[in-house]
């Protein structure tokens, strides 16, 4: 089950209330840096870069072009060490609603891989040495090791 805190809002729609959570400047910031990790080939620079958002990157994390981070809280987003994370990749930590919005430390373990176009919910934790397949929308926790795909992400039986 993900973990995510609730935050209720006072307009009919949250999102209008976007500047009045997060600082509208540290959002254009965060926009430009993550925009920029999303052509850059270097893994080593984009890992530098992300880490000036407030994420969480690991030793070695391989992040593949084209990936979409959180803008609005990079600081909710952890990357294991050696992990993967493969092309066009959404990893969020927020959900704006009607009457609301959530937010909510997305993980990723040591190892895991994460499929290309795949999408991550906020508040999810993939497992050390779990993954994810291409296309999969993970809503839920992987534990270590596993393997899921699918929409929404079920867990997949693996060859031998």
């Amino acid at each position: 089950m993900r973990r995510y805190e609730r935050h209720p809002t006072r307009s009919g729609n949250s999102l209008q209330e976007w500047h009045r959570v997060k600082n509208p400047l540290a959002v254009v910031f965060n926009f430009m840096v993550i925009s920029l990790t999303k052509i850059l080939p270097s893994l080593s620079l984009k890992r530098w870069l992300l880490r000036r958002t407030g994420m969480k990157v690991g030793k070695g994390a391989a992040i593949g072009l084209d990936v979409q981070f959180d803008i609005f809280f990079p600081e909710l987003i952890e990357l294991g060490e050696n992990c993967v994370v493969g092309y066009g990749a959404a990893l969020l930590a927020h959900e704006y609603l009607i009457k609301e919005y959530r937010t909510g430390r997305t993980r990723i373990g040591n190892n895991a891989v994460i499929g290309v176009n795949s999408t991550l919910l906020c508040g999810v934790e993939i497992g050390d040495g779990a993954t994810v397949a291409a296309g999969a929308v993970v809503a839920d926790n992987v534990p270590e090791g596993a393997a899921v795909g699918g929409v929404p992400a079920r867990p997949m039986r693996m060859r031998e």
